[in-house]
């Protein structure tokens, strides 16, 4: 197999921890960049800041929100992307009734501190019946990220592009992977995606939820083995 050059997208409150599997498991097949979605308060700046760091050409693979920063990466510059994979991620703007939510959150966080946020979105983010170590990795790694990042990186959720409409340009081998019982961006938001991109395979993980990379290495680091196939 040819080494690509991948670039990993992490998620909301999330940094390179959240692939730490990925970069351990594919290192013999990838050469591996996270990009850095916390400096930044839009999506079309996340991907600016990406296309600046990145190589020339690479594999780019995005998790949650690092799914809408990269499929405004390949919108923006197509012809630098080689394969694409969208991990446990959606393709349409928030409705209002999810912007709102996002704003209480971030309210929550303010008011009653960052952890208790994080503490009570845990059902939506690991399977029920993860290793409770898992969930405690979540909130220390969104802990390290910090609630100045975690209000940021909500704005630029709340004010992100409908990539839906431009799906259907993309040309480059492309993976959709969602965790089965994913309640945060559920199996039909990743059915959506794979239906508008050509030629994309979907892939469900069973008893797995949002945080994929995490919950299910193995499982995630096999998906994007083949996906990195010539």
């Amino acid at each position: 197999m040819n080494r690509q050059q991948l670039v990993l997208v992490p998620g909301l409150t999330c940094d390179a921890e959240v692939f730490r599997a990925q970069t351990a498991g594919l290192a013999d097949v990838a050469d591996m960049t996270v990009a850095d979605t916390l400096s930044d308060g839009t999506i079309a700046a996340m991907a600016e800041r990406l296309l600046d760091e990145a190589p020339d050409t690479f594999a780019l693979a995005g998790f949650s929100m690092g799914g809408y920063v990269a499929m405004e990466v390949i919108a923006r510059a197509p012809e630098r992307v080689t394969r694409l994979a969208l991990l446990d991620t959606s393709a349409t703007a928030d409705a209002p009734d999810y912007a709102a939510v996002r704003r209480a959150a971030v309210k929550t966080a303010q008011e009653r501190g960052f952890e208790t946020v994080l503490r009570g979105s845990l059902g939506l983010l690991v399977h029920p019946q993860a290793d409770p170590a898992i969930g405690d990795a979540v909130v220390a790694m969104a802990l390290r990220v910090g609630i100045k990042a975690f209000e940021r990186q909500q704005g630029a959720i709340i004010a992100r592009a409908d990539p839906l409409p431009g799906l259907g340009s993309i040309a480059v081998k492309t993976l959709v992977l969602v965790g089965n019982d994913d309640r945060t961006t559920p199996p039909r938001y990743s059915r959506t995606i794979a239906g508008a991109i050509p030629g994309a395979t979907l892939v469900a993980i069973p008893e797995c939820g949002h945080m994929a990379p995490m919950e299910r290495p193995d499982a995630v680091n096999a998906a994007l083995r083949d996906w990195l196939s010539a």
